[in-house]
């Protein structure tokens, strides 16, 4: 079954909000595991915290990340690897040589857009030994009002890798959910378009 990295090249993108609340997402009509492959440990923290207000696992890295991928994908509808925030980390390079589809969280400020710059080579590179591999851009964090997030669209579109139509906006939600150990899909009305927009993002990379 497929198995989705969330891959960034700076920390700061949101890569780990993004991560687990994609999960909690996909595990409300899917079997999912998650991966932790981030030496941060931040997705694995967090399942700590959250208990039973969630229904997916999160585990900690094996040596061979696509043998525990390859295990788990066969056990579940969906693998999800939280990546470490550089695509030059060995974590991220190995992760790419065998994911089907990398999602790469960008925010809309010059030093996340210089970023993606790397991450495109690094997903050229990726696909000489992995040429199946889909990459998806998505704009995180966005501020709808600003100048520059109003611009992110046209800049990414200088990228050769394509920009999910959903677009994932700073929320506060998304922080006090993460301290309440929960996601946006199990803080009520307070998360209700959080998860709109996530859901509209899920049915663009899993295509159900």
């Amino acid at each position: 079954m497929p198995i989705i990295a969330v891959v960034g090249n700076k920390g700061g993108a949101g890569k780990t909000t993004l991560c687990v609340n994609l999960a909690a997402g996909i595990s409300r009509s899917n079997s999912i595991a998650v991966i932790d492959a981030d030496p941060q440990g931040s997705s694995l923290q967090w399942r700590a915290i959250a208990g039973d207000n969630v229904n997916f696992p999160v585990y900690a890295p094996t040596f061979s990340l696509r043998d525990q991928a390859t295990k788990y994908s066969t056990k579940n509808d969906y693998v999800l690897i939280d990546c470490p925030p550089s695509v030059h980390a060995p974590q991220t390079v190995s992760v790419l040589e065998f994911t089907d589809i990398a999602l790469i969280p960008v925010q809309p400020s010059p030093v996340d857009l210089w970023a993606t710059v790397h991450i495109e080579k690094a997903i050229n590179e990726a696909r000489e030994v992995n040429p199946s591999l889909k990459a998806l851009l998505v704009i995180n964090q966005l501020e709808s009002r600003t100048t520059l997030s109003k611009l992110v669209r046209e800049v990414l579109n200088e990228i050769a890798l394509p920009v999910a139509e959903t677009a994932v906006r700073r929320r506060a939600i998304y922080r006090n959910s993460a301290l309440e150990g929960k996601s946006v899909f199990n803080v009520g009305k307070r998360g209700a378009d959080a998860v709109d927009e996530l859901e509209s993002l899920i049915k663009e990379v899993i295509k159900e």
